[in-house]
């Protein structure tokens, strides 16, 4: 980005109010794989952007056992920027950016480096900046480091970021919930899902709330069913000991599609503020049914099962697929379908919304429904930068009335300039330092999401292998009928 066009950004933030507050990052875990791939590219994006505060320090921390010198964190910084940011990490930009940051490590037993680097940090800033702490730590760990930042008081007044899951079921998920809240009341707790942080999932908002032509028909007197797909094409990659304590549905479906679905099915929201938006999403989610196990399909890919660490009848699900049913006016018999795998035939993040067929058929049926296979249907493809696909049936040239299908397109990409556009964790992190909690899940959503999951969870079905490369177990085509799942290039 140039500099004028970062300082009108810098600008126009200011003016509306939506500049952060000076302030202390701490990145928990700063030596792992998330901070070298998201968070520092991320927050080098965010500096070069002009859009971290005017005044900032960036500490990284880790157990002393792993703990690197000042110098050694900034040449690890130099390497993450260089290898997974989207700019080189060099000139006055980078320099002062790199001066931001400097290393503290902690132990339960003992915190003084920690606090040293960032009461430090606190006293190059001036003034009184805000703290954020960014737990890039394994699960197991969020107890003991959120306990260790009440027992320092470090978390006096700070707010943290929570990676997910958030929990593997409903007990465990409370008492995460409970140790968290002992230390950061929920106002300045933020669990984050980088699917929400995405321009695409904003523009599900700016889609339904903002076009006159598609909030009438968003309901269950037009649609259909929705379908939310997330394939991946890639297998679990060599992290078989996360994978198996906890599979696809934990993984995908529980953290990431239902969310997704909060916002496509929400009612409008009073105000686009984090008050509003959280309890239109957190009154969809008091409103679904708890799942049917006769309902969702689990398969595993053959191969998995020789993955290193994977025990050898290992019942981990790396696909699941299920029906959700939402018992409230909008779409009461509306089925919401959620599938997510690994190693299928391709990667893609997707909601489709399939509307009805019109009562009164003008066209003879053959000719119709021979045509009509996948149209009728309003796409989103919220992977980034993102697009917008109505395919509908249209008559083709000729003396005879012969349909066929056709589509209109809204490319994110071609429509606007993309300089300005943020990462899904860049934006949430900011989101998180202006203390906005729309884009960030609640204590009530989480629980009551795994409240709605536990007969899935104490009930499984068994897994059902498929192909690498496929689109999943056979039995996924029995699960939507008499619909389809709609994809390009498969189904």
């Amino acid at each position: 980005m140039a500099t004028d066009d970062r300082h009108d950004v810098t600008r126009s933030l200011a003016a509306a109010g939506r500049l952060p507050d000076d302030h202390v990052i701490v990145i928990c875990g700063a030596t792992g794989d998330l901070a070298r791939r998201k968070l520092l590219p991320g927050l080098f994006h965010l500096a070069k952007a002009g859009l971290l505060p005017a005044r900032y320090r960036i500490v990284g921390t880790a157990p002393a056992a792993d703990a690197p010198g000042e110098a050694e964190f900034r040449e690890h910084a130099r390497q993450a920027v260089a290898r997974f940011g989207r700019s080189a990490p060099e000139g006055d930009q980078w320099e002062a950016f790199e001066q931001a940051l400097s290393f503290g490590s902690a132990d339960p037993g003992d915190t003084a480096p920690l606090l040293a680097a960032v009461r430090e940090a606190e006293r190059a800033v001036g003034g009184s900046p805000r703290r954020l702490f960014h737990l890039a730590v394994p699960p197991v760990a969020f107890g003991s480091v959120v306990t260790m930042l009440g027992a320092s008081g470090l978390s006096e007044g700070a707010r943290v970021i929570v990676e997910k899951p958030f929990g593997t079921d409903l007990a465990s998920a409370r008492t995460l919930n409970d140790t968290l809240h002992a230390v950061f009341d929920e106002s300045r707790v933020f669990r984050i899902d980088h699917f929400l942080g995405k321009e695409s999932v904003d523009n599900i908002l700016a889609l339904r709330f903002a076009n006159g032509m598609f909030e009438p028909i968003w309901n269950r007197d037009h649609i259909s069913h929705v379908q939310i797909d997330v394939p991946e094409s890639i297998d679990i990659q060599g992290r078989a000991r996360f994978f198996e304590g906890t599979g696809t549905f934990r993984d995908m479906i529980v953290t990431h599609l239902f969310q997704l679905l909060g916002f496509v099915a929400m009612e409008p929201p009073a105000a686009l503020d984090a008050r509003s938006l959280r309890e239109e999403k957190n009154k969809v989610f008091r409103s679904l049914r708890l799942l049917d196990p006769a309902h969702a399909v689990r398969g595993q890919y053959e191969g998995y099962r020789g993955e290193q660490e994977v025990a050898p009848a290992s019942d981990t699900e790396t696909f699941a697929a299920l029906r959700v049913e939402i018992d409230n006016w909008r779409w009461a018999g509306v089925p919401f379908y959620l599938r997510s795998g690994k190693a299928l035939a391709e990667g893609r993040h997707m909601v489709t919304l399939t509307f009805r067929q019109p009562p009164l058929r003008m066209f003879p049926a053959a000719a119709h429904d021979a045509a009509a296979a996948g149209c009728d249907s309003l796409a989103i493809d919220f992977d980034d930068p993102g697009r917008i696909t109505a395919r509908f049936l249209a008559k083709e040239p000729g003396p005879e009335m012969r349909l066929g299908q056709t589509e209109m397109v809204f490319d994110y990409a071609g429509s606007f300039v993309q300089d300005h556009a943020l990462e899904a964790y860049e934006h949430l992190i900011l989101e998180a330092m202006l203390g906005d909690q729309s884009l960030f899940t609640s204590a009530e959503g989480i629980d009551r999401l795994w409240e709605v999951a536990e007969p899935l969870l104490k009930h499984p079905p068994p897994v059902e292998p498929y192909p690498r490369g496929s689109w999943g177990p056979k039995s996924i085509h029995r699960l939507v009928r008499p619909h389809q799942w709609y994809l390009p290039d498969g189904r």
